[in-house]
Parts: structure tokens; C-alpha cells; sequence
């Protein structure tokens, strides 16, 4: 009867991630590291920066499916040993001028207040800020995102080095991506508040953020996410789609239009209670138990739940 379990099981699966559109990393990456395939072939291990790099850029995102997805189980791949002093290292610019990754080592010195912030005048590559109409609205889907939130990174240069008395990394070119406004401002912001609220309470925390573009694109397709807290409080490894409710975009050159067809499951259920806010302190903070229960909702654990119903 093992067969029979077998191909049970295989339905299931097929079936889970047809309703979860394909929402889970954990198909990708693995607490061993050992490779699983993904549903486009792809494989990819939890150490294997590259592989998984590759696996994320070639995901599709479903319209209705969640607004992040697991990597690596959740788990963050960081080693909590390697902090030693505040910094930021800011990857390079490709050689499409794209950002690649930023790592940040931070303690409550970097914490800042948003406050008087200057205007920004960069334009990151697939920027345009043009306005769309959506439901008969006038918005504007982009933003100028950073990879390390500007809050996140006083009292560094924009090389990254410790001085006090500097303003946080606002106009940036290694930490600003062409990012949709409810990327930024809403998905983002639950996993930069956990950020937060640890430097808050006086932990020191490693904060990497990785820009994911498909090929020779220049607008990123999602924002590889990744920290975890000397104390082991603070844990997460996530891939935050790049996606607006209402309006879908040519990656290839980030320009926008209205799309009624897309849709952002829980565009108005993954939230926080300050997690619009560019406030300096959360009274409230979203837990990790508080995410997972949101995006639970949205796909990532059917198949997980599927393979316990087949066992």
C-alpha cells in the first residue's frame, strides 16, 4: 500500500500548490540543505546563496496568492557570531546600476528618527513614479524602497561606517530599488518592525536584504529578506513579493498600469498597527507569531498541511 500513499501524496501536493500558487520557498530550500525541485525545475539549497537566488528570480507571482513566502523554512541562514560592531555593508551596483545586497550589523545607536527627512533624488533603475488610476484613484504604485529601512541606519555613513551624529541612508544609491507602495509600505514594514523592536529593547541584530531581478530587468521582481538577533529572539528569512493590488508592471522596464485582475491576498489583512508609520518606536509591535498567523492564511502551509493529512 506504500505506492498508493505515495501517489496520494503526490496528488495532494499537486493539487496544494495549485491553490496555494505555487507560494512556498520550502520547495525550494530545505533545513538540511539537501535540493528539492521547485514546480519550474529549479533547484536551490539553503546554503546555496546562488541557487536560491536563481529559484526566486524565476518565481512567477499568482494574483490572489500571498504578499511573502518562506525561505529556507523561515529560517534565516545568518550566523548570529559573525556581529562584532555597527556597520553596513552595501553591496555594489550591477552593471545595469541595479542594487544587489546590503547586510547591516545595527544596535540601538542606529536607531533614528524619519522626522524632516530630505527629499530623495536618486532614481533607481525601472523608477518612474508615474500616477495610475485604480478604482477611479489617482496613486502612485512606486516607491523609492530601501533595502535597509532609513530608521535602521543612523549614525553610519553612506559607506556603511559607524560616526555619530549622521542622518540614516535616505538617497543612497547601493540602498534604493524601484519598490511598490505596498511592498514597502506594508509587507516590508512587518519584518523591519521585528528589526526594530529588538534594537528598541537593546539587541544587536544581522539584517540582510537582497534585490531579485529576472535577467537583464530593471525594476526587481521581490526583496529577498533575511535577519536573525544575537539572542536568537529575532529569526526570519522571507521573500517579499514586489507586487501593488490593482496594477500589474513590465519588470523589464518598471512601468506600471491599472490591473482589476491583481490581486494581493490579505492587502488588507498583513498589516500592523503602525506598520504605515515612519515612526521611530512601535507601541505595538507585530510579533513573528502574529505573521505567521497572517500569512498562514495565504497559501504557503498547504502543502505542508497536506503531507501531515497523507502520513
Amino acid at each position: 500500500m506504500k505506492w498508493l500513499r505515495s501517489a496520494t501524496l503526490m496528488g495532494i501536493l499537486s493539487l496544494a500548490l495549485l491553490l496555494g500558487g505555487c507560494s512556498s520557498l520550502d520547495q525550494l530550500t530545505s533545513d538540511s540543505g539537501s535540493s528539492t525541485t521547485s514546480s519550474s525545475d529549479t533547484t536551490a539549497t539553503a546554503g546555496n546563496v546562488k541557487g536560491t537566488y536563481a529559484a526566486l528570480a524565476k518565481q512567477d507571482y499568482k494574483s490572489g496568492s500571498a504578499a511573502a513566502i518562506k525561505v529556507n523554512s523561515g529560517k534565516s541562514t545568518l550566523k548570529a557570531s559573525l556581529w562584532k560592531h555597527s556597520k553596513i555593508d552595501y553591496g555594489n551596483l550591477d552593471s545595469l546600476n541595479r542594487t544587489t545586497t546590503d547586510t547591516a550589523y545595527l544596535s540601538k545607536a542606529n536607531l533614528g528618527r524619519s522626522a524632516g527627512r530630505t527629499a530623495q533624488t536618486w532614481s533607481p533603475t525601472g523608477w518612474h513614479n508615474q500616477p495610475i488610476k485604480v478604482n477611479g484613484k489617482r496613486v502612485y504604485p512606486q516607491n523609492r524602497g530601501h533595502l535597509i529601512a532609513y530608521t535602521l541606519s543612523f549614525n553610519l555613513t553612506n559607506t556603511g561606517v559607524y560616526k555619530a551624529g549622521e542622518d540614516g541612508s535616505l538617497d543612497n544609491p547601493k540602498n534604493l530599488a524601484t519598490q511598490t507602495a505596498y511592498s514597502n509600505q506594508k509587507t516590508m514594514q512587518i519584518y523591519e518592525n521585528q528589526v526594530r523592536t529588538a534594537l528598541e529593547q537593546g539587541k544587536k541584530v544581522i539584517y540582510r536584504v537582497t534585490t531579485v531581478f529576472r535577467g537583464n530587468e530593471l525594476m526587481p521582481r521581490g526583496y529577498w529578506s533575511q535577519a536573525v538577533s544575537t539572542d536568537g529572539s529575532v529569526n526570519f528569512n522571507v521573500y517579499i513579493w514586489n507586487v501593488e493590488p490593482g496594477v500589474s508592471f513590465d519588470y523589464a522596464t518598471g512601468r506600471g498600469k491599472a490591473d482589476a485582475s491583481m490581486q494581493v491576498a490579505g492587502a488588507d489583512k498583513v498589516t500592523t498597527s503602525n506598520n504605515t508609520s515612519n515612526r521611530y518606536s512601535s507601541k505595538r509591535p507585530t510579533t513573528t507569531k502574529q505573521v505567521e498567523k497572517e500569512l498562514a492564511k495565504y497559501g504557503y502551509k498547504y502543502v505542508k498541511k497536506a503531507y501531515n493529512h497523507a502520513k
